[in-house]
């Protein structure tokens, strides 16, 4: 089986380089799609991806998604337009359903992040935008990390979070994420995320290499 991964925003594909291994080991075809938030609207990267995945399409057969926080809306916003993909499974990886406070904040304090992120850091600080994401209609899962701070100094407050986005920022009406014990940045790197993203999309190769732990 074929899986498309989609880094998140700040990083790149090289980010999902290891979880690709890892999938491709337990026989599955990886492929990347990147994006800059500094040259790109975020409209233009959809459309981009779209045709990615009509390409997709056309092979007929079952496809994987991973998406890490970003990535994960932009394949949320995209599949709708290729209702004729054969998705096995959709994953997101610290991905909101609604305004990340850390993403609000920076956007109206710090102005590197707006240079940088532009169309899509304003986007993610838009309720309206977030109001407007379809519905599932492939399999899904949502994993959320833990390991961010909690307490009276963080912005957080006492909701649990990967540093970045919170628990409840990723929650989708009716779905409950499976969290797990690490940071948003790495969160695709830990070895219970990558252990979960191989039983979700199973093994496809009679010679499939067993996982390594650690990898």
């Amino acid at each position: 089986m074929q899986t498309l991964l989609v880094h998140g925003l700040g990083r790149t594909p090289l980010s999902l380089f290891g979880l690709a291994g890892v999938l491709r080991r337990a026989g599955h075809r990886t492929r990347f799609f990147g994006y800059l938030p500094t040259l790109e609207t975020l409209p233009r990267i959809v459309r981009r991806l779209t045709t990615r995945l009509r390409a997709l399409a056309v092979r007929g057969e079952p496809v994987g998604l991973v998406g890490h926080s970003l990535g994960g809306l932009l394949l949320r916003m995209a599949l709708p337009a290729v209702p004729e993909l054969k998705v096995h499974h959709f994953v997101m990886l610290g991905t909101p359903a609604s305004v990340p406070r850390m993403a609000a904040l920076a956007w109206r304090w710090f102005p590197p992040f707006r240079l940088y992120t532009c169309d899509c850091g304003r986007s993610l600080g838009a309720p309206e935008a977030f109001a407007k994401l379809p519905e599932f209609a492939v399999p899904f899962t949502l994993i959320a990390g833990t390991a961010g701070p909690c307490g009276r100094w963080s912005p957080f407050g006492n909701d649990p979070n990967d540093g970045v986005v919170s628990v409840s920022e990723t929650r989708v009406a009716g779905t409950e994420p499976e969290l797990v014990p690490a940071v948003h940045t790495l969160i695709m790197d830990s070895v219970i995320v990558r252990t979960r993203i191989l039983a979700i999309m199973g093994s496809t190769s009679a010679n499939a290499r067993p996982l390594v732990p650690g990898t």
